[in-house]
Formats: structure tokens, sequence, C-alpha cells
């Protein structure tokens, strides 16, 4: 029969690329990791990997092998959420991982509706990259995770994750005001629904072209953030010249009161602004999501934590936050 816990090595190889990965990410020795999948080929009957250069790869039955994996691995999850519900009460800890303004936005809000409802849950937050969730979960360095996407950088398909939609937001760009109208012009348009310098007929490139030749803060590079603000700027027709590389939104509003260059924020960051910047709204949007792993989403723990980040969701919307909640 063939073993459940080598099945996972195999599918992380599949994933991760390299045996080193593997063996880094579970923290197994990379010796350990070629012995346990050697042991699945014998199981298997067939070969399972082949080498490549200096790297393994999978052949079609250990691709084939990897589905199968994911189905296994699925209904444990939901095995798991099913034993868990039949236990009285929720607690024990919660791992969570978040991006930096799902952090000081949608977090605490989250984890005081959690604490009211829950008290014997032990939420433990972690800032990560959502590039980088998906690994997490799987080597169950994280149980949920607040992920987003952006439009010209759309999630990359994972049947090892399953999302519940928790809102949609439109981007905004930040650059210098030039002048005392033009600094509240920007929250004033937040607050009341429009956008400063903007119109239903602009478009991408018509609002970007203006800081075509300005110096640009994105987030790091690697990162989604980072993928978007230089994709959206190709698309309005240059290249962005960047300067500095933050992924904390409020320090990019901070480094453009300082003149320091243009960037993207999403709505949520965008209130309260500093002054010296200008806000205007794009017809581009940012998506976040709860993330877990496939099958567990009948955990009571993740259920719980799935319900409080709607609630603080909500809660945004209501009180001037102008997150769209997805139908």
């Amino acid at each position: 029969m063939l073993d459940v816990r080598r099945l996972h090595l195999l599918r992380e190889l599949d994933r991760r690329g390299t045996i080193a990965a593997v063996a880094e990410a579970l923290t197994f020795t990379a010796s350990a990791v070629s012995q346990q999948l050697g042991v699945l080929e014998r199981e298997a009957g067939v070969p399972l990997l082949e080498r490549s250069g200096r790297r393994v790869i999978l052949t079609p039955a250990g691709r084939s092998l990897v589905a199968h994996a994911d189905a296994v691995l699925n209904r444990l999850e939901q095995a798991a959420a099913e034993l868990a519900g039949a236990r009285d009460g929720i607690g024990g800890p919660l791992r969570i991982g978040t991006f930096p303004s799902g952090g000081h936005t949608i977090v605490p809000a989250a984890l005081a509706e959690l604490a009211r409802r829950h008290p014997a849950l032990e939420p433990m937050v972690r800032e990560i990259d959502s590039a980088r969730v998906s690994d997490g979960l799987r080597a169950g360095e994280l149980d949920v995770a607040l992920v987003h996407d952006y439009d010209f950088v759309p999630a990359t398909p994972d049947t090892t994750v399953d999302e519940v939609p928790l809102l949609e937001e439109p981007m905004y760009l930040v650059s210098p005001a030039g002048g005392e109208a033009m600094r509240t012009g920007g929250t004033e348009a937040l607050r009341t629904g429009g956008a400063a310098k903007s119109g239903p007929g602009d478009t991408l490139a018509a609002l970007l072209r203006p800081c075509a030749e300005v110096p640009w803060i994105t987030a790091r590079d690697g990162t989604t953030g980072h993928a978007m603000a230089v994709r959206a700027c190709q698309a309005a027709g240059f290249q962005p010249r960047i300067r500095h590389q933050v992924n904390d939104f409020r320090t990019v509003l901070a480094l453009v009161a300082a003149g320091q260059g243009a960037g993207f924020v999403p709505e949520m960051a965008a209130v309260p602004s500093p002054a010296g910047v200008m806000l205007t709204k794009l017809p581009l949007f940012r998506r976040s999501k709860v993330a877990f792993r496939a099958g567990g989403g009948a955990h009571p723990a993740i259920a719980a934590f799935v319900a409080a980040a709607t609630t603080a969701v909500d809660v945004m919307a209501g009180s001037g936050g102008r997150v769209r909640n997805p139908a």
C-alpha cells in the first residue's frame, strides 16, 4: 500500500521543483527525502522520477500519482475537519498568515471577534506574501491565511488550496499633490465615492501616463504587488523607473508625501492619507480571499476565522471603508 507521508513528499517535489527545496520546507535532510521517494517508487512498482541534468523531474506516472495524492490528502483534511467538529468547543492554536495591509486592518478586527466568540482559540499571526501562502499551508506552517491577487497578476490555479472570497477593492494611483486643493482632493474623493482627476471614460493608460517620468515606489521584487505595478505601467505604455521597494502601503503613502515618487495603494490602505498626496481611482482591482488547505473548510477553527474575517470586512464597509464584499 502507498504511504501517505511519501505521497506528500512527491506532491511537494512536484510543487517546489527540487529535493533540496522539499527538504528545507519540511525540515528533512535531502538524503532522507530521496530515500523516502525511492521507497515510494518501489511501492508503486514503476519509475516516478527521472534525472534531467542536476534536477529530478516527475515521469508521467509520477504526475498521475500526484493528482491522486491531491485527492487523498484532500479527503484526509475533510476527515480531520469532521473529527474536530465532533469535539466540544473550539480551541487550541490557529496559525494565521496575512499580507501587510490585511494585518493592520482585517486581522485585528477578526481576532477581536474570535476572542469574543471562541476564547479558547489561540491565534498566532505571521506576515507572509500571498505568493508563498500555498507552500506554507501545505508544509503545515499555516492553518489559514489572507491572500490577494490583482488584475494583471491573476492567481495561479492550485488544487492543494481552497479559497473563500472576502472582498474586492479598487486600486489607487498615489502621486505628489501640486497644491493645497489637490492635497485634500484625493481623500475627499474616497469619502464621497468619487476619484481625483478621473472619470468613467478614463483609461488606465491615460491615468498613469502623467507619472511615466517620475520615480516609482513598488512592493519588493518577487511579490504579487511588484508584478502588478510593473505590468500596469507596461500596459499604460511605459516601463516604471523604480526607486523604492517597500511592502507596507503606509510607507508608500509617506514616501509619496515626501516627494519620492508615485505608487499604488488599495482602497483599504488609502484612508487616511497624509497631506501632500493625491489619490486617483484606477480601473484596476485587488481581490482578497481566505485560503486554507483543500478539504479543510469545514474545520471549526477555520470556519470560525472565515466568519470573523467576513464580519470584520462588513464592519469596515459599514463604517466608511468603501471595500466591496463580492457577491
